[in-house]
């Protein structure tokens, strides 16, 4: 796992156990699993084994999930393809991997790259924030509301989200305009970094590096939640958390101290 501060600032490019590229594999899984299920050739051809590099795959995936009648395919896939830089890449790299080493579920990096929706939620909102920095507020904003339409979350296109980030489920989770999320994150459905609903300018939560927020959880106002600490399922937090803790309730206490050596983003354990 490639190790990071901030937002996306990896030392390293993720690569699968045997030190072969992500993308590599994924062609490979491909090709054994179109030999299993014949049924999938075509599919797996036209997103994947047929594509001309890691950036047409993705694009090809995400052209295919979030096409809609009133826009020609074609001109989604270019949208698509143009905006996706070697950063965004990096990211959805890192995101592969945290997929595949924190969801048991999750037995190949194709499985995470065709069937996960919270992964293909957060890759489009990865686009969707490159148009909305880039000065394109509107189709930015048509893209987010579409991907929330078609995978479930509801994230703003200016929310702040950095690499190694495992969207678990996906569904109902909602993430605010001026939140940020720092490299190493798990978070699990029906999580809400909202704000409190009488703020304006700078009102949502801020997630360091680490952390991981169990089910249901909700996170609100501009507070900080410490690194490598842990919001216990269907807890409302109102107050910062300090780093290396676990909090829980309603409203959210610390019911824990960790080890400083503990990554929670990373071991999913849902024990208080």
């Amino acid at each position: 796992m490639p190790k990071s501060t901030g937002l996306g600032l990896a030392e390293q490019q993720p690569q699968s156990s045997g030190g072969v590229s992500i993308w590599a594999v994924i062609r490979a899984e491909a090709g054994e699993l179109a030999v299993r299920e014949p049924i999938l050739q075509r599919l797996l051809a036209e997103q994947v084994t047929d594509a001309a590099g890691s950036h047409e795959i993705l694009a090809r995936v995400l052209t295919a999930r979030l096409s809609v009648p009133q826009v020609e395919t074609g001109d989604l896939f270019d949208l698509i393809l143009s905006t996706l830089d070697d950063d965004i890449m990096r990211k959805v790299e890192a995101d592969l991997a945290a997929v595949r080493e924190r969801d048991p579920a999750c037995t190949t990096f194709l499985h995470a790259l065709l069937n996960l929706k919270g992964f293909h939620a957060l890759q489009t909102h990865r686009i969707a924030h490159a148009l909305w920095k880039g000065g394109r507020p509107e189709i930015a904003t048509w893209l987010a509301n579409l991907a929330s339409l078609v995978f479930g979350p509801d994230i703003h296109p200016a929310a702040q989200i950095g690499a190694a980030i495992m969207l678990d489920h996906g569904s109902g989770i909602v993430i605010g305009e001026t939140a940020v999320i720092e490299d190493e994150v798990s978070i699990l459905q029906n999580v809400t970094l909202g704000g409190t609903g009488k703020e304006t300018g700078d009102r949502h939560p801020k997630i360091r590096h680490g952390v991981m927020i169990g089910a249901g959880a909700k996170i609100l106002g501009n507070i900080e939640i410490g690194a490598f600490s842990k919001i216990a399922a269907g807890s409302v937090v109102l107050k910062p958390v300090p780093e290396h803790c676990t909090v829980a309730g309603v409203p959210a206490a610390v019911v824990r101290i960790h080890r400083t050596d503990e990554i929670p983003a990373e071991t999913m354990d849902q024990n208080i």
